[in-house]
Formats: C-alpha cells, sequence, structure tokens
C-alpha cells in the first residue's frame, strides 16, 4: 500500500505533466497565452484534489493485488 506521502508525490508529478499537456491543447486552440494559463491552473486545482482522493480510495481497495506473504528470518 502506498503512504499517503507517496500518494501526494505521485498527484503533484502527474498534476505537473497534465498541466503542461492542457495549457499547451488550449493555446493550441485559442493562441491565447493568459487564457491557456488560466484554464491550466484551474484544472491542476481541481484535478489534484480529486487524484488525490481517488489514490487514497484505491488503496482501501483489494481488487487485483496480490496477497504477499510475510517473510520469516532465522
Amino acid at each position: 500500500m502506498d503512504s499517503p506521502r507517496r500518494s501526494l508525490a505521485k498527484a503533484l508529478s502527474w498534476r505537473l505533466v497534465a498541466t503542461v499537456v492542457t495549457t499547451t491543447i488550449v493555446y493550441a486552440a485559442t493562441g491565447e497565452a493568459e487564457f491557456a494559463a488560466t484554464i491550466g491552473i484551474a484544472d491542476t486545482v481541481v484535478k489534484f484534489g480529486a487524484y488525490f482522493l481517488h489514490e487514497r480510495l484505491w488503496n482501501r481497495i483489494s481488487f487485483g493485488r496480490v496477497r504477499q506473504e510475510p517473510e520469516y528470518y532465522i
């Protein structure tokens, strides 16, 4: 299971990539840098929280996980 700190780091790194992609698409479509940046920032704020919560919820679900047996040392 990922720690909350790891989930936060993953969310931050993904949002950086996603913000650049979103801002680039909006700029390409409109040619307006300020508007593209505004949309990129708004997208980041909303989706950052959603991603973090999504990760934390999936950590509570056992679906698809392989159970590891504890290791015993002699």
